[in-house]
């Protein structure tokens, strides 16, 4: 299975802070109270995951790249280093949150279970991720230059379901759900749209050497420019995002 990028915590920092930068609406969703346990699944660097804990929540992280997780540490915050399809809690939880992450999951059916398995009675899962449409522009450019050099797109799983989709699965899993929306959103990359493609799209430049690479880019962003770049300069990147809270019933 080809998996997405390794996530370099400075890189991040300079050039996806954004990410963690629009999570006003996530956060609001989620409503955490003092001393609640949350899970945040995919926890990052931790920015997400100290707003939380300032509450007065109970916050455990989880984070599989190396370098993310070591940053979230150095925030003072408790998080397992671990591949989040690895999690195997039980009944633990009272919400588990997620920001920008389970777009990157193949399997969310099993995810799905293993959440629904880590939560109480009660509990609650909230979640953005990319949405059916995300990042349209910017996979079709990488299809195209990827077969203008004969190399393969390197592209991870990127699961982008429709709301339609996401229900399904989540009903499948046993949630209910009890919100749900898809939304475009124009997302303003202060770094331009070449930071964005170093960390976002890394194993597809990896692949190119140092010369050859800098010809891509300039490709990339030739393609690019048409859609996502304003008459001045700025760079877009065009996101969809699919919010929803689903929760786990009491059956006893």
């Amino acid at each position: 299975m080809t998996k997405g990028p390794t996530w370099d915590a400075q890189l991040y920092d300079r050039y996806g802070r954004f990410v963690s930068d629009h999570g006003a609406i996530i956060l609001k969703w989620l409503d955490a109270k003092e001393g609640e346990t949350i899970l945040d699944a995919g926890c990052g660097d931790g920015a997400l995951t100290q707003e939380i804990a300032k509450g007065g929540a109970n916050v455990v992280g989880i984070e599989r790249a190396a370098s993310m997780a070591k940053a979230a540490q150095a925030r003072g915050l408790d998080v397992r280093q671990m591949d989040l399809c690895s999690l195997e809690d039980e009944a633990q939880y009272q919400a588990i949150f997620s920001n920008a992450v389970l777009h990157w999951i193949a399997d969310w059916p099993d995810l799905l279970a293993r959440f629904y398995k880590a939560l109480k009675p009660n509990g609650r899962l909230v979640v953005e991720c990319g949405g059916f449409g995300n990042i349209a522009a910017i996979r079709t450019a990488i299809v195209a230059v990827a077969k203008q050099y004969n190399v393969p797109t390197h592209a991870a799983p990127e699961q982008y379901l429709t709301t339609q989709s996401a229900t399904t699965v989540l009903q499948q899993a046993g949630f209910q759900l009890a919100r749900m929306e898809l939304v475009p959103r124009q997302t303003s990359l202060p770094n331009g749209m070449a930071g964005w493609l170093e960390v976002f799209r890394e194993p597809f430049l990896a692949q190119f050497e140092p010369a050859q690479k800098e010809q891509v880019m300039d490709d990339l962003l030739d393609l690019l420019a048409g859609q996502l770049k304003t008459q001045d300069g700025a760079w877009f990147a065009d996101y969809v995002r699919l919010r929803f809270v689903a929760k786990k019933e009491d059956l006893s």
